[in-house]
């Protein structure tokens, strides 16, 4: 990895959570495919199976991220959202150029193939700005991954409103947008998210600035499920509509208010000593160091690390062992820093992927489907469907965020406590979805995406403190898969299977009633009851770590003297 020299001082990291707010909006925009899915399927002549095969190929795009997971060890932020803007604009511009018939009769293979690229602009800038604060704020991890993953569960919200107030409901106008605002949006923000000297967490204004930015996102969110249905139920003019659009990005630049405030009104140094942040100099070879008055509490005391080489090379580490120059390191414990091949071989990794993958798999079934279901169940308004659900899915990642990080300073009570939680829970969203009664539809989908959040927010921070902070890239990207296969196994497989095969019955393309979903619900209910399970043990394994990790009440980096 190459040397990065860390942006001194306080402000820096709040300046790059408040940029990262943005650039995790865009790192959204495959929400939209159930807003131009339709147009594709009219322009173009697919029938629905060629558009759920497409569906499979936004969720692939937007999981893999092992490219940008090993790029983050080795690249600066601005590298990766550099990849990210690229993608964005060519995997989006030959989707806009083949539905606004810009081009016509381009293959269907081709269009596969772009919306991947598309959608895997989305790992590259949620590697980018997930990794970087995570580094930046290592002692708040939970509130910090429960806040940058609520605001990409407002995306779809954010983009309904853009798409119905400002394009129009125009499918080629949004493609635009996407191929085009998203990337100028990102390359202005670039300059903002980098490597800076670690929040040491002895500012007493930080957990204020924390309540403000979450109190910021709430506000936010209400706002845009207001604005949704106010727009659902009564015709608004023109300015009207730019008028609420201005209004939602004043809230979306709220979290800068907080470097604003701090470049007006600026701590008092008890000490130009203590100050971590500010009081860097400069080692051999030009790196940045800390100052070594740091007190052991801090974390730029054992953080440094995250951003020094690799080890040296294997020859020179064999050579250095035979010598009897150093002792040959051990495998890393948990809570140290794992390599992915380190982690690999660990029951825990396991357990923690198979269900982080049983809950998001399932649940981006009921995600990708969502219009269909609406439709079988005598609701035809995919826009207020979809707005609750990012409503309740930001909720699910802000507030597990919060709860799992309060819960685990005080009880050391480890994060995947609230996997179970969120599994038990989709468990009776499922059941509620296959009852298929008269009211239950809006109350499942709030349920499910309460829970989706949960899953999405509570498996960051837990990799993280397992396996530690030097791969995380990698480790959370390797994660982030069990959403694609999912999507494969449980929506186009499972799902479209049952779906074809009971509208079959009907005598049509269309399927009509509770049946049409039933069995699939009944085998996603029996699919989260085993993701519980397996939380349930993972919980019981690493309880040991986190009565380690979070002794005394605060985050404490585990001391090992061969790794």
């Amino acid at each position: 990895m190459p040397k990065l020299v860390l942006k001194a001082g306080s402000r820096p990291p709040w300046v790059g959570l408040a940029a990262a707010v943005w650039v995790q909006i865009a790192a959204g925009n495959s929400y939209n495919f159930p807003l131009y899915s339709s147009e594709i399927k009219s322009v173009l002549g697919y029938n629905q199976q060629q558009i759920t095969i497409l569906g499979v190929a936004n969720d692939i795009g937007e999981s893999v991220g092992i490219l940008p997971g090993i790029a983050c060890n080795k690249f600066p932020p601005w590298f990766l959202l550099l990849v990210g803007t690229v993608l964005c604009f060519f995997g989006y511009g030959v989707l806009w150029l083949s539905v606004s018939q810009t081009v016509e009769n381009l293959p269907y293979w081709l269009l596969w193939i772009a919306l991947c690229i598309a959608t895997n602009s989305n790992a590259w800038f949620g590697t980018a700005v997930l990794v970087t604060n995570m580094r930046n704020f290592p002692l708040s991890r939970g509130t910090v991954a429960g806040i940058l993953k609520g605001y990409i569960g407002l995306s779809a919200a954010v983009y309904t409103v853009i798409y119905d107030m400002v394009l129009n409901s125009s499918s080629s106008k949004l493609l635009l947008f996407l191929a085009i605002g998203l990337p100028v949006l990102c390359l202005a923000l670039m300059y903002f998210i980098r490597a800076c000297t670690p929040a040491s967490g002895e500012d007493s204004s930080e957990h204020v600035h924390f309540l403000f930015t979450q109190g910021a996102s709430v506000l936010l969110a209400i706002y845009l499920l207001s604005t949704t249905v106010i727009g659902d139920t009564v015709s608004l003019s023109g300015t009207i509509s730019y008028i609420l659009v201005a209004i939602m990005v004043i809230l979306l630049m709220a979290p800068l208010a907080i470097p604003v405030k701090m470049t007006l009104f600026p701590a008092k140094k008890l000490s130009s000593a203590v100050n971590s942040s500010d009081n860097l100099v400069e080692g051999e070879g030009g790196s940045t160091q800390t100052n070594p008055l740091l007190t052991p509490s801090s974390s730029a005391a054992y953080l440094g690390s995250f951003y020094e080489n690799e080890e040296a090379s294997d020859v020179e580490t064999l050579l250095a062992v035979g010598e009897g120059a150093i002792k040959k390191k051990s495998r890393p414990r948990r809570g140290e820093d794992f390599k992915l091949r380190e982690a690999l071989v660990k029951a825990d990794f396991w357990l923690l992927w198979f269900s982080y993958f049983l809950a998001v798999g399932t649940g981006v079934t009921v995600l990708n489907n969502l219009a269909q279901i609406g439709i079988a169940l005598g609701d035809d308004d995919t826009t207020l469907l979809l707005s609750l659900f990012s409503f309740c899915n930001f909720v699910g990642r802000l507030g597990s965020g919060v709860i799992s990080e309060h819960f685990v300073r005080s009880r050391t009570l480890p994060r995947t406590f609230w996997m179970i939680c969120a599994h038990i829970f989709m468990i009776v969203s499922y059941l509620l979805y296959a009852l298929g009664l008269s009211g239950t539809l809006y109350a499942a989908t709030a349920l499910l995406g309460i829970c989706y959040g949960v899953q999405y927010s509570i498996m960051v921070p837990t990799a993280s403190e397992i396996f530690g902070l030097r791969h995380f890239g990698i480790i959370y990207n390797s994660m982030a898969l069990g959403n694609p296969i999912g999507a494969v196994l449980f929506s186009a497989l499972l799902a479209g299977y049952i779906y074809d095969a009971e509208a079959a019955k009907q005598g049509s393309s269309t399927c009509l009633g509770p049946n049409c979903f039933r069995l699939t619900f009944l085998i996603l209910a029996g699919l989260s009851g085993l993701g519980t399970i397996l939380s349930i043990i993972l919980t019981i394994r690493v309880r040991p770590v986190y009565q380690m990790l979070y002794a005394g009440g605060s985050f404490r980096h585990p001391q090992s003297s061969n790794h």
